[in-house]
């Protein structure tokens, strides 16, 4: 069995952490697809069609992406809008295309994870700030399985801390 991990990061030349992870998943193409919605569409225009087959080919999808304005990336926000459409993804004549999927995220944010509670500087956890995309996935009847997160990349994140991240990045994966 594969896992799709959809990569959606504008500016993923730049992003150690990213391009750690993806090196080790490469190691196993047998059991990972990467698909990286920036390299595919670099004008923004996606193509449905070709999005929607591709979930259907797979059981297991992990959408990755860095978590900025708490929210995602504007690629995966047209991502949502345009391929989750009514009569494929949703609705009474639909099928729920991803009906039972695991879906998972994948997420790098900028800040210390302890600024990320009711007591530190944003006041709410990441997973309560993750619950759109709960509800979403929800929604059309997938299987949502959580999130793995690396904090505090913006901080003083070192090269050891960064390289300690890719196992448990794995181990995430391979419990969706």
């Amino acid at each position: 069995m594969r896992t799709l991990v959809i990569l959606i990061h504008p500016n993923f030349g730049e992003s150690i952490v990213n391009k750690l992870w993806l090196k080790e998943l490469e190691q196993s193409p047998e059991r990972y697809c990467i698909h990286n919605l920036h390299s595919e569409y670099p004008d923004g225009i996606l193509d449905i069609q070709k999005e929607q087959e591709l979930i259907e080919s797979y059981d297991h999808i992990v959408f990755q992406f860095p978590f900025y304005w708490f929210n995602c990336p504007p690629l995966f926000k047209t991502w949502l809008d345009e391929v989750l459409t009514y009569g494929w993804a949703y609705g009474s004549q639909s099928g729920y295309k991803m009906s039972n999927k695991k879906i998972g995220l994948a997420i790098t944010a900028g800040i210390d994870e302890k600024e990320y509670s009711a007591g530190g500087k944003y006041k709410y956890t990441l997973e309560q700030l993750l619950v759109p995309f709960e509800v979403t996935f929800n929604y059309i009847k997938a299987d949502y399985q959580g999130f793995y997160a690396y904090y505090g990349i913006e901080q003083d994140s070192s090269v050891e801390n960064i390289k300690n991240s890719v196992i448990p990045y794995v181990q995430f994966i391979e419990t969706i």
